[in-house]
Formats: structure tokens, sequence, C-alpha cells
């Protein structure tokens, strides 16, 4: 009964989550420009009904069952990444003594949804797309595996539910803000978003998606939405204390902390330039790996002196 709560939780909160994103998507972009705020929050609803009516475009001979599994598993990663995310200690609704591990095994099979979805296309720009993500997703995949093993550490635990309690006294943001950084930067580019969107960029016509129009569309654009939702409910989790706080029951300091997470990815997503594959590929291994190996070190040698 508890675990069937938790999944309906959950559920709502996943629902509400992706009509949040995509006002967000609308509203920081308005805001910042000065355009009328009211328009632009009932826009994502208007144009998700045009979309699911729109014709489907077709390429020459696609890989049909790639195109359609593509989204469905993009989606399935982001459902299955936010289950091991606890609501309290004992309202979880995939309990697991290794959720940090279950959550990167969706992050390194993201590469593998969004590569399908470039591929099954049988077209130049999906496809270059596709390899492009692939070159940049798996060393960013590579943060994420330093910046939460160094979460982990001082639960002395893979799993979210020790990970949270062992927030109590201090929230892991202040031991490692700067794996909170990493940790968002992992967001962006596991949600194809902003400074990491080298998968669906404009430059490529809109990459993986630039034949696919109608539902299809929407699917993969809900997905999107979808794993924004999911780690933002993970970064609030390992980094903000999860479902800690006073009066409020715990999933309602979950919602409130990864809205907060939510509107940060979604503005960094619109404010920061994208660099050049070639640069952020050098600032991904001679930057952004060793700074997140040293900050693991520093976590170690912290525990190992003041416990």
């Amino acid at each position: 009964m508890t675990q069937m709560l938790a999944i309906l939780i959950l559920l709502l909160f996943l629902t509400a989550g992706i009509a949040a994103a995509a006002m967000l998507d609308r509203a920081i972009p308005a805001l910042v420009a000065g355009r009328p705020m009211k328009s632009s929050l009932s826009a994502p609803f208007a144009v998700a009904a045009a979309m699911a009516i729109a014709p489907k475009s077709d390429t020459e001979h696609p890989d049909r069952v790639g195109w359609v599994l593509a989204p469905i598993l993009y989606f399935t990663l982001a459902a299955v990444g936010l289950s091991v995310v606890p609501l309290s200690p004992r309202l979880v609704a995939a309990p697991s003594e290794v959720g940090i591990v279950l959550w990167g095994a969706c992050e390194a099979l993201t590469v593998v949804a969004v590569f399908l979805h470039g591929w099954s296309a049988n077209a130049p720009l999906p496809l270059m797309g596709a390899y492009r993500y692939v070159a940049i997703g798996l060393p960013a995949m590579l943060l994420s595996m330093f910046v939460l093993i160094g979460a982990a550490l001082p639960a002395q635990s893979l799993g979210l539910v020790e990970i949270v309690e062992s927030q109590r006294d201090v929230w892991n943001v202040v031991r490692q803000p700067a794996g909170l950084v990493l940790f968002l930067m992992l967001g962006l580019s596991v949600s194809l978003r902003g400074p990491f969107d080298y998968a669906d960029p404009y430059d490529l016509a809109g990459g993986t998606q630039a034949e696919v129009s109608g539902a299809a569309r929407l699917s993969w654009r809900l997905a999107r939405l979808a794993m924004l939702v999911s780690v933002s409910a993970m970064t609030a989790t390992v980094f903000l204390g999860g479902y800690l706080g006073p009066v409020l029951p715990g999933f309602v300091w979950l919602a409130l902390k990864s809205a907060l997470v939510l509107v940060a990815l979604v503005a960094a997503g619109n404010w920061f330039a994208r660099m050049p594959p070639a640069r952020m590929m050098s600032f991904l291994w001679l930057a952004l790996l060793p700074l997140s190996f040293l900050m693991l070190a520093a976590v170690g040698v912290e525990l190992l002196l003041w416990g």
C-alpha cells in the first residue's frame, strides 16, 4: 500500500513537473525579453495540441521500430530514474539499496536512446546530432560518476534514503558546492538543453528531431521534459536534503526543492551559449573531469580527517 501511494505521488509529480517545465521554457525567455507572460504560459498547451494533430513526416527507408522506441525508451529511463527518489524514509516507489547505481545506468542508457532517435531517421542531420551527442555525452556521464560517489561517501551507502539521512546536519551542497554545479551540467546534458544540447541544436535544424513531426515530435518533447524533471528531483535529493524539512510533509519539501532546481536548469539552458563541439570536448576532458576527481578526493580527505 505504501509503495502504491509512492507511485501515485511520483506520477502526479512527473505530470506536474512536465507541465511546469514546458511553461518555464516559455516564461523565462519572455521575462528576459519583456514579452507578456500570460500568452507565454498558455502557449505550450496550444503548441502541444497542434503538434498532436499535425501530419506525420517520413524519410526514405527509416528504421520505423527504432524511431518509435527511442522516445519510449527515453521517457522510461526518466521514469525509472525518478522511481528510486525517496519521498520519505519509508515512502519510495522502487526501494533500492543501490539507487545511485540505478540512476547511473539510466544516465548511460540515455546515450543509447538519443543515438537511436537520430540513427532511425536515416537522414544526415539527425545522424550528425546523434554522433555529436555520443561524443559529448559519454565524458559528461563520467562527471556524474565522480560526483555521485562523493555524495555517497558521507552516507557510506549507495542508497538514496541513506544519502538523504546523512544530510540531516549538513546538506551535500555545503560539503561539495562544485559537485552541485557539475551535476547540474550533467542534467543539462541528459535532458538535451542549452549549452549541452548537441543532439537537437538549431544549427542542425533540430538534430535528431529534424525529420520528426506530429505526435512523434510531441512524444520526444515530452520525454525530454520528463528527463528534466527526473534530474531536478535527483539533484534535490542528493544535494539539497531531499525530503528533509520542518512542518511540511517530506514529498512537499522534495517538490519545492525540485522546483527550485528546475527553474535553475531551464534558466541555464536559455541563458548560456553552446560551445563548438571540439571546444566542449576539451573543456570536459581537460577541466571538468579533473575538477570532479579533485572534488571526490577532497570529500574523501575531509571524511578521513573529520568523519
